[in-house]
C-alpha cells in the first residue's frame, strides 16, 4: 500500500469500500491514494450524463477516453491556479478574480486574461467571470488580428502588397483555416511556396538564356500553345495528303463522302459542332500545300489563324499556305521548348507568370511574412491563457462531480442524485427503470453485460419522428419478467425531460426478485398445464374437423362398424381405474395428512408444502441476485471499472419503482365490467372434495 500522509474517511455501499471525498484537501491528496481502491480508472468522454466540453479538456491525449492519470492532472492543475482548493467542491459556476492565485506567472497570465475578456465585453469593473461569459470565447478569440495559431490571413495584413502575396501564396500552395475560420498561410507554406517561387525564377532564366528553348522569346509559351492546339489535326492532314499521293484513288473518301453532308444538311450548323469538327482540315489533294487563308474547315479557322499570327508570321513571315517540310521544320524548333517546359518545378506558379513571380521574390514581402506569423505565432501564451480561463472555470464547477463519479460512486449509490453513466428513466410494464444507460452496440453490449446477472432490456429510443435515434441498455432490479417481450413500448425520459418512444430489441433475462422466484414454479406449471390442454384440444379439434370435411365432400366410405372387443375395452376400464386409484390414494394420503393435524397446525402444513416447492427456486435466486454486477454493464459502455460494484437485493428495488396508489387516495372495488362469476365450480369442487374425504374415510385412512 502507498504510504499517505492523509486523513482517508471511507464509506461502504454496493459490497466494498469506497472512498468519501468531501473537501479540496481530499482532492488534491487523490494523487497519494492507490489506485487499486478507486472504483473507475477510465470512463469514455461521450456517451455519459456530463459536460462534454470538459471532459474534452481534461482528455489531454485526444483518444476519447477519461484516465486516472488526466483526472488526477486536471486536479493539480486547478488546484494550483485557485487561491483556495475547497472552491473545487462547491461547484459554482463562475470564478471570481481574487480566487485566482496570482502568485505563479500562469495564474498571473490567467488572471490577465480573465480582465481581458470582461474588458472586450465592456465589464471592466466586474470582479467574477463567468461561463456565460464565455459563451462567444471562440468568436473572441477569432475577432482578434492575431491569436495565436501560427496562420496569418489575407485580411490579417495591413500592407496592401503583403496581401495581395498572402492572397497569390493561398491559390498556388494551399492554405489553413485560421480561428477565425478564413483561409490563411503558417510558415510551413510560406517557406514551400518562396522555394517554389525561387526554383521556378531559376529554371524561367535557364530558358531564356538558350534561344533554341524560346524561339520567340516572351511569346514562346502562347505561340507553343497555339501549334500544339492544331498540330494533331495538321498532321491528320498531311498524312491524308501523303495517301492521296501514294493512290490516287484515296483522295475522295479521305475528304468525306457526300452523304456525310447530307447527314449535316438537316442540322443546325455552328463551328462548335462535333461532327463538323471531325471532318477534315481541308481538302484532301495530293502534294498540295495547306491553304491557311481559304479551304480551312470553319470549325478550325480561328485555330489556324492563331497559328498564322503568333508561329508563322513571327517565324517564317506572312504565308498564305504551309508545306509539309515548312511545318516539320516549324514543329522541330519547338521540341525544345516541349522538353523545356517539362521540366518545370512548380507549375502551379505558371498561373501567376514569370513576372509576377520575380516580383514577389525582389520585393523582400518573405521576411514581412515570417514577421507576421512570427507576432502571431508570439500570442499563443496568450490565448492559451484565455482558453485556460475556460477551463478553470469548469474545472471548478465539474470535477468534484467527475470524482464522485470515477474515484468512488458516491452519487450512484447514495441515492440523492444520478449518476453520470444513468441517461434517464425507462417506464414500461407498469415500472420505472432507474438504472438506463447509453449503448451504441446493442449486441456487443448485451453479450458482455450478460455476465453481470442483471435483467437488462435493450430499447431503440426514437423522438421527433425519427429525426433523433438511441439505444439504452435498462436494468429491470424489481418485480418479474413475465410480460416482457420484444416489441412492447414504452417511454423514456432523458436527463433534460426529453420524452423518447421507446421499443424492446432485446432482453437479458435473469432472476429479478424472490417473489417473482417464490411464484415461478406454480407459473411454470400453470403454464405447462394450459399448453398441453390446448395441443390437445388442437389436436381433436383437427380430427373432428377434418372427418366432417371429409363426410361433407363424399370422399369418406361408409366402413364397416368393429366388433365390439371385450378384453381391450376392459383393460382400458382397469387401466384408467389403476390411475385413477394411484392418483386418488396420493391425494387422500396428502388430504388425509393435513386433516390428521390440528386446526392451528393446518396453515403451517399448507405454508410448508409450498415453500418446498418454491424453496429451491428461490435460494438460486437469492445467490444469484447478491451477485449482480453493475461492472460489466458500464464496461461494455467504455468503462475500466476497478471494484465489484454489486448491486445487492435492498439497493436493486430502489433502482426499479413498482405502481402504488398515492397516499390517502380512495378506491372503488366495484367493477362494473368484472366476469361474471358461477357457483357450479364451486360446488363441482365441494363434491369432488367431499368425495375425496368419503373415500378416505372408507379407506380406512382417518382410522
Amino acid at each position: 500500500m502507498m504510504a499517505t500522509t492523509h486523513t482517508w474517511r471511507f464509506f461502504r455501499a454496493g459490497g466494498f469500500d469506497q472512498v468519501q471525498l468531501d473537501s479540496g484537501a481530499d482532492l488534491l491528496a487523490l494523487k497519494e491514494l492507490d489506485q487499486k481502491l478507486w472504483v473507475a480508472l477510465s470512463c469514455p468522454v461521450h456517451g455519459i450524463e456530463f459536460d462534454g466540453r470538459t471532459l474534452e479538456m481534461i482528455d489531454t491525449d485526444g483518444d476519447g477516453q477519461v484516465r486516472a492519470n488526466e483526472v488526477l492532472a486536471a486536479i493539480a492543475w486547478a488546484g494550483t491556479l485557485l487561491k483556495d482548493a475547497d472552491l473545487l467542491t462547491r461547484g459554482a459556476d463562475r470564478l471570481m478574480l481574487a480566487d485566482i492565485n496570482d502568485t505563479t506567472a500562469e495564474g498571473r497570465q490567467v488572471l490577465a486574461s480573465a480582465r481581458l475578456i470582461l474588458s472586450a465585453l465592456g465589464m471592466q469593473d466586474a470582479t467574477h467571470i463567468s461561463l456565460a461569459d464565455l459563451t462567444d470565447i471562440n468568436n473572441f478569440v477569432a475577432g482578434l488580428q492575431f491569436n495565436g495559431d501560427g496562420v496569418v490571413c489575407a485580411k490579417q495584413v495591413d500592407d496592401a502588397g503583403v496581401r495581395a502575396t498572402v492572397e497569390d501564396i493561398v491559390k498556388t500552395a494551399g492554405s489553413l483555416a485560421d480561428a477565425s475560420g478564413e483561409q490563411g498561410i503558417d510558415q510551413a507554406i510560406s517557406d514551400r511556396f518562396f522555394a517554389e517561387a525561387a526554383a521556378y525564377a531559376d529554371w524561367y532564366a535557364r530558358g531564356e538564356a538558350d534561344a533554341g528553348i524560346l524561339p520567340l522569346g516572351a511569346g514562346s509559351d502562347a505561340a507553343a500553345q497555339a501549334l500544339q492546339a492544331v498540330r494533331g489535326k495538321v498532321d491528320d492532314h498531311f498524312v491524308r495528303c501523303q495517301l492521296a499521293a501514294y493512290d490516287a484513288r484515296a483522295a475522295a473518301p479521305l475528304s468525306r463522302a457526300v452523304e456525310d453532308y447530307q447527314h449535316l444538311a438537316a442540322q443546325c450548323l455552328s463551328v462548335q459542332n462535333e461532327e463538323v469538327e471531325a471532318f477534315p482540315l481541308a481538302t484532301v489533294a495530293a502534294g498540295e500545300p495547306l491553304a491557311l487563308q481559304a479551304g480551312i474547315n470553319p470549325a478550325w479557322q480561328d485555330r489556324i489563324d492563331a497559328l498564322s499570327q503568333l508561329v508563322l508570321l513571327p517565324l517564317l513571315g506572312e504565308r498564305k499556305s504551309l508545306s509539309i517540310g515548312e511545318w516539320r521544320a516549324l514543329c522541330a524548333r519547338f521540341d525544345a521548348f516541349s522538353d523545356w517546359r517539362k521540366s518545370n518545378p512548380a507549375p502551379q506558379l505558371d498561373g501567376l507568370g514569370i513576372a509576377r513571380v520575380r516580383e514577389i521574390l525582389s520585393s523582400g514581402q518573405q521576411e514581412r511574412i515570417d514577421a507576421l506569423i512570427a507576432q502571431d505565432k508570439a500570442l499563443a501564451p496568450e490565448i492559451e491563457a484565455v482558453h485556460s480561463v475556460e477551463r478553470l472555470i469548469r474545472y471548478q464547477r465539474d470535477l468534484f462531480k467527475l470524482v464522485n463519479n470515477f474515484v468512488s460512486f458516491r452519487e450512484f449509490y447514495s441515492g440523492r442524485g444520478k449518476a453520470v453513466f444513468q441517461v434517464g428513466t425507462l417506464y414500461l410494464d407498469g415500472r420505472s427503470c432507474e438504472l438506463c444507460v447509453k449503448v451504441e452496440d446493442v449486441n456487443a453490449h448485451a453479450t458482455f453485460a450478460n455476465s453481470s446477472g442483471v435483467c437488462l432490456v435493450y430499447c431503440a429510443l426514437v423522438r421527433k419522428g425519427g429525426g433523433e435515434k438511441m439505444n439504452i441498455a435498462a436494468a429491470f432490479t424489481a418485480g418479474d419478467s413475465d410480460f416482457l417481450a420484444v416489441g412492447r413500448h414504452g417511454i423514456f425520459y432523458d436527463r433534460n425531460g426529453d420524452d423518447w418512444n421507446a421499443t424492446i430489441l432485446r432482453i437479458n433475462d435473469h432472476p429479478i426478485s424472490i417473489r417473482q422466484a417464490f411464484w415461478s414454479p406454480y407459473k411454470k406449471l400453470s403454464r405447462t398445464i394450459a399448453e398441453q390442454l390446448q395441443k390437445f384440444a388442437a389436436t381433436k379439434a383437427g380430427k373432428v374437423q377434418d372427418v366432417m370435411g371429409k363426410t361433407v365432400a363424399g370422399s369418406v366410405e361408409p366402413a364397416a362398424k368393429p366388433a365390439f372387443d371385450v378384453a381391450k375395452f376392459a383393460g382400458i376400464f382397469a387401466a384408467i381405474g389403476l390411475a385413477i386409484g394411484a392418483i386418488g390414494g396420493i391425494l387422500a394420503s396428502v388430504v388425509g395428512g393435513i386433516l390428521s393435524l390440528k386446526f392451528w397446525q393446518i396453515p403451517l402444513a399448507v405454508l410448508g408444502l409450498m415453500l418446498a416447492i418454491s424453496l429451491p427456486s428461490m435460494t438460486l435466486a437469492w445467490l444469484k441476485l447478491k451477485k449482480r454486477n453493475l461492472g460489466p454493464i458500464l464496461d461494455a459502455c467504455g468503462w475500466a471499472i476497478n471494484a465489484r460494484a454489486l448491486i445487492n437485493i435492498p439497493f436493486g428495488t430502489s433502482l426499479t419503482g413498482l405502481p402504488r396508489l398515492p397516499e390517502g387516495a380512495q378506491r372503488a372495488l366495484f367493477d362494473p365490467y368484472a366476469e361474471q362469476r358461477h357457483a357450479w365450480p364451486y360446488l363441482l369442487g365441494l363434491f369432488l372434495l367431499t368425495a375425496m374425504l368419503a373415500w378416505a374415510w372408507y379407506a380406512g385412512y382417518f382410522e
